[in-house]
């Protein structure tokens, strides 16, 4: 969440409802032999009476279909390698085990509409240049040498650096021969975009040329505070699309100096457009975590979807009252509307957690809310 976002739940304790559907106000008609000729006869016209569905698609709360998941990065690890012998780039396109929430299988989806997986290259490999509406972004998780190149930019790649590569930009990636093997997460609204029936796709004729020098984007817009004052930026995405752990990992440690640690997210710092302040892309925000040593986070809930990865350390969360235990590269996901808190297991060390999220379709549509849990000091019962 944002920060005013984490500040602004404190305000946003929903009040107490009568839940029950008995009562004025909500849909309670008694099936007869009349209604349901009826609704049969509505059937055949391609219609029907909203109250025998209103109480299903107008819920009390805000709810989920999908499920919290964690997956365990060393089970996953050697598959994702075995991949690499099994198909090529050229014949894969993108070489990616994709990890899917097991209530959403039927739109390709880790939590609610978002899509992630781990993608690998081998040094020397390439993708094709390519671009699709969907929105895209990647968390560096190993390897040296990797490289993207986003609309001409080419820019090299370090593990726990943020990536994104807007929709409709031309993007490809791959390792300097001498590199070695990269793997990523991949994070991109496909579920979203394919839900608005607005998706498309497109291969590029060869290798997209180099219009900047090499790492031009990070280099312009990531100094401390400064934006050059002789260019102009009128995409609607953040004209930074490297964001280098670091840079990241220092700037939490310095704002854990001078800030309170919040109860629920630790120090919570949002990846942004340095031009705006606002999210790095249209559909899909990011944000990095510290957990200090010995945190034991409070439980909420709100709105959006969250698809996390360990950036560092151990601990755990619990999720709707269930633990998932996670180490450095584990993935999991909350739902939207689902209580959660987050453990650090270490007296000594910090924990990160990174995730990327739906925050910017959520609040620009006016949907956010959450809630504190207040019973048991805040924190659920397993």
């Amino acid at each position: 969440m944002t920060e005013a976002l984490v500040i602004n739940l404190k305000y946003m304790i929903m009040e107490e409802n009568n839940y029950s559907d008995d009562q004025y106000g909500r849909a309670r008609v008694q099936d007869s032999p009349e209604l349901i000729a009826y609704y049969k006869e509505l059937e055949t016209l391609g219609a029907g009476a909203l109250w025998t569905v209103a109480n299903d698609i107008e819920p009390w709360e805000p709810r989920s279909s999908s499920v919290p998941m964690l997956w365990k990065y060393n089970d996953l690890r050697d598959l994702v390698l075995k991949s690499s012998e099994l198909v090529t780039p050229e014949q894969a396109g993108r070489r990616v085990v994709y990890l899917v929430n097991d209530k959403r299988k039927d739109v390709s989806a880790a939590v609610g509409w978002l899509y992630t997986g781990i993608q690998v290259t081998r040094p020397g490999e390439s993708t094709s240049a390519h671009r699709h509406r969907a929105s895209a972004l990647r968390f560096i998780m190993e390897g040296e040498n990797g490289y993207t190149v986003v609309d001409g930019n080419k820019i090299m790649l370090e593990v726990n650096d943020f990536v994104i590569t807007p929709n409709s930009t031309w993007h490809e990636h791959g390792v300097e021969e001498g590199g070695k093997t990269c793997i990523w997460q991949d994070g991109l609204d496909i579920p979203l975009v394919n839900a608005l029936e607005a998706n498309d796709y497109a291969v590029y004729d060869g290798k997209q040329p180099l219009t900047a020098p090499l790492n031009f984007s990070p280099m312009t817009y990531a100094g401390a505070g400064l934006i050059p004052a002789d260019k102009t930026w009128d995409k609607p995405y953040s004209p930074l699309f490297k964001y280098s752990w670091k840079n990241v990992y220092p700037a939490l440690l310095e704002a854990q100096k001078v800030n309170e640690v919040n109860p629920f997210d630790g120090i919570f710092m949002q990846y942004s457009n340095p031009l705006t302040g606002g999210h790095v892309m249209q559909t899909m925000g990011a944000a990095m975590q510290l957990l200090p040593a010995g945190f034991k986070g409070k439980a909420h809930k709100h709105t959006g979807s969250f698809v996390y990865q360990c950036a560092k350390g151990k601990g755990f969360t619990i999720i709707n009252g269930k633990r998932f235990d996670w180490k450095e590269r584990d993935i999991f996901c909350v739902p939207s509307w689902a209580w959660h808190e987050h453990h650090n297991l270490s007296e000594t060390e910090d924990a990160c957690l990174f995730n990327f999220n739906d925050l910017p379709v959520i609040e620009g549509l006016g949907l956010f809310q959450g809630r504190e849990l207040t019973e048991n000091n805040g924190h659920q019962q397993i």
